[in-house]
């Protein structure tokens, strides 16, 4: 399966099973990402309430990049003829790894996350 319709998922990952206890303390960092999210986008005149629903515009606000993120998405734009759409989502994607981290600022290393798990999107499914 490969194409266009891969192109319309943000994230495709294998994890592996997990512990009760992990996935229980997991929870709390998930709804304190949420809740980022929640305060972020709460003046927004679309109700909005994740990374995922950003729209363009929202993207730009949001997800500022340094130089050096800004380098390393280019590239990867480039090296694996990646679209729009999937750079929009790379963004989105790495917007959420920063807010798990609790950080506001995106880093390379959240974008290099971000394409990483689409490059294993490319390899299981092309």
């Amino acid at each position: 399966m490969s194409g266009p319709l891969l192109d319309r998922i943000d994230i495709h990952i294998e994890v592996p099973a997990v512990q009760y206890r992990e996935l229980r303390g997991g929870a709390a960092r998930v709804l304190k990402a949420r809740e980022l999210q929640r305060q972020r986008f709460s003046g927004a005149k679309e109700k909005i309430y994740s990374n995922a629903q950003m729209s363009t515009r929202q993207i730009r606000t949001f997800c500022e990049l340094g130089a050096d993120a800004e380098k390393l998405l280019e590239r990867a734009m480039q090296q694996q003829g990646l679209t729009a759409r999937v750079h929009d989502c790379i963004l989105k994607v790495a917007r959420t790894i920063a807010d798990f981290e609790g950080q506001a600022q995106l880093t390379v290393s959240h974008i290099a996350e971000a394409i990483q798990y689409r490059t294993l999107d490319r390899s299981y499914w092309s």
